[in-house]
């Protein structure tokens, strides 16, 4: 599923897997350690806002697969923190 495919997303709002990628970028950034503080903070708050929607990618797509197997008292699935019996 694309975010554009979603009716809650903006219109030009990156994908996960685009999110994904930038973190990745912004990370790498950060630890090269050549960067004044303030292209540094601007990138910590870049990195803080694709987190964030990549949260909220991670939960619209958690309701669906929620909602496509149906209510909880028909199904045998635990939560994987869960230990086996």
């Amino acid at each position: 599923m694309t975010d554009a495919g979603r009716k809650d997303a903006p219109e030009n709002a990156p994908s996960l897997e685009e999110r994904l990628k930038r973190l990745e970028e912004i990370v790498r950034s950060l630890e090269a350690a050549d960067l004044d503080m303030d292209a540094a903070l601007g990138l910590f708050e870049e990195g803080v806002e694709h987190v964030r929607g990549a949260e909220a990618t991670l939960r619209v797509a958690e309701l669906k697969v929620e909602e496509l197997l149906g209510p909880e008292e028909d199904s045998n699935l635990r939560p994987l923190e869960e230990a086996p019996e």
